[in-house]
């Protein structure tokens, strides 16, 4: 046991609603016992601003998933959770640098990539992950200020939520994203797009998507946009039944997909989604010049349980551009143990595990990077406090800091050059995106580039912002 009468110092890397949900259950644990006086626990992220995917990840004319946002304020705006953003693990520190500094280190870095689809033609220039797609228009300061939007017919396969996303941010005129806060930059480049329609693949049936009822009612009402179904695309097995018995979630999607089957009468709108269910796809068609020239899927059919098998029914769809919503999947991160099938940080309940299985002393995970792409946030809270449980439970035996006092690591930081930012930085930025719409009756616009981030943020005190 410690006998060191100072806090117990922890660093959380990633600040997500994961990491600072951890940050928060983790700054309430009872540490009596361990031989530490409290926690000191330092948020690092490696973006300018925090929130992670409910800032970069959620649709802008979906305001009410970013309210998730006001609370995750209200955990940081408390001060007793230091936040240390624009520090980026792997370049600006790396696990052995933090292990000088923290007793313990929690790694709550998300899946932000594109699971890959492994069919032929799936790497055409016009190919493109919906993940990547969703960070532009979010205005993730990593992805360029442009996005290709030349096609007038695109393909979106997928079968949830992000995939409803794609497809309603391409479909919906940009004039209606105006009240939004959509960077600038991304209305201009919506402006311009001639899509006119934009097809939804799922390779199974309507019973067995992932949409939220919700996101699926939402399409039905964007202007001048029309939703259309093709009621060949409907069939039913035992298992589907039993999922429509089985979940109100499931019958609410049903029954409006089966609406929309029964419309009558022309499309009278500018735009289409078209919804395809049990076709999966098979490949992406290029021309002579490799360019994506249409999209090949093969009809599937239900074998009972809900699952599906291919039927040799191919059918070409004319589109020129093809977004993958198949799924996110982790990124490996220097130094720390991963487990490249899964895309996630190999660990046992939040544990890091070596190769040979057994614990990585002091080093933690939680979120999607800890148990992969799945679940809502009632799932990342009860994931961090499993995380959190162990490393208290922990605590007494973790090596501890050779450095632990909280100035040393920004000792390091800056004196490698690295701009840190803190709360209060990101309270300047936050006021001053906010007064970038109010001229506009907007309720912000975001600032999209890392340097323009950082110098907002550095006008505290100014009256500049």
């Amino acid at each position: 046991m410690t006998d060191s009468n100072r806090p117990l110092r922890v660093a959380v890397v990633g600040a997500g609603p994961a990491g600072i949900y951890a940050s928060d259950i983790l700054s309430k644990a009872d540490l009596s016992g361990t031989g530490f006086d409290g926690v000191g626990i330092d948020l690092i992220e490696r973006l300018p601003a925090p929130f992670g995917l409910v800032r970069y990840g959620v649709a802008p004319d979906h305001p009410r998933i970013k309210q998730i946002i006001v609370a995750l304020e209200k955990v940081l705006s408390r001060g007793d959770i230091r936040l240390l953003t624009n520090v980026d693990f792997g370049t600006d520190v790396t696990l052995e640098d933090l292990q000088r500094y923290y007793d313990a280190v929690v790694f709550s870095t998300g899946s932000i990539e594109d699971a890959r689809l492994e069919i032929p033609g799936v790497d055409a220039p016009e190919s493109y992950g919906a993940a990547d797609f969703v960070s532009w228009y979010d205005g993730h300061p990593d992805y360029p200020r442009t996005w290709p939007l030349d096609a007038e017919r695109v393909a979106v396969l997928g079968a949830g939520n992000v995939a409803l996303d794609v497809a309603r941010i391409l479909a919906k005129h940009a004039d209606d994203l105006l009240p939004t806060e959509i960077p600038d930059n991304v209305y201009e480049v919506l402006k311009a797009s001639p899509v006119t329609d934009v097809h939804v693949f799922a390779r199974r049936g309507p019973a067995q998507v992932k949409f939220s009822p919700l996101e699926l009612r939402e399409l039905g009402h964007v202007p001048d946009v029309d939703v259309l179904v093709d009621p060949e695309d409907f069939d039913f097995d035992e298992g589907s039944e039993q999922a429509i018995a089985s979940s109100n979630q499931t019958r609410q999607v049903v029954k409006t997909l089966t609406d929309w089957t029964l419309k009558e009468g022309e499309s009278t709108a500018s735009r289409r989604i078209h919804l395809h269910f049990l076709h999966a796809p098979a490949e992406v068609l290029t021309d002579a010049g490799g360019h994506v020239s249409g999209l090949r899927t093969e009809r599937t059919r239900l074998v009972g349980d809900g699952t599906v098998e291919g039927t040799g029914d191919f059918h070409d769809w004319d589109v020129q551009a093809v977004y993958r919503a198949v799924g996110y999947f982790g990124s490996p991160l220097p130094g720390v143990p991963f487990d490249a099938l899964a895309g996630v940080i190999a660990n046992h309940e939040g544990r890091v595990t070596d190769p040979e299985g057994g614990s990585l002393p002091g080093v933690y995970c939680t979120g999607w990077i800890k148990r992969g792409p799945v679940g809502l946030i009632g799932h990342t809270k009860s994931d961090a406090s499993e995380t959190v449980r162990h490393l208290v439970s922990d605590a007494a035996q973790l090596p501890q800091a050779s450095e632990p006092d909280p100035q040393a690591v920004l000792d390091f930081l800056r004196g490698k050059g690295v701009e840190v930012l803190t709360w209060t930085e990101w309270e300047t930025l936050d006021a001053y995106e906010r007064s970038l719409g109010e001229p506009r009756g907007r309720e912000r616009v975001k600032v999209v580039s890392r340097e323009d981030m950082i110098a907002a943020s550095r006008r505290a005190g100014a009256g500049e912002a």
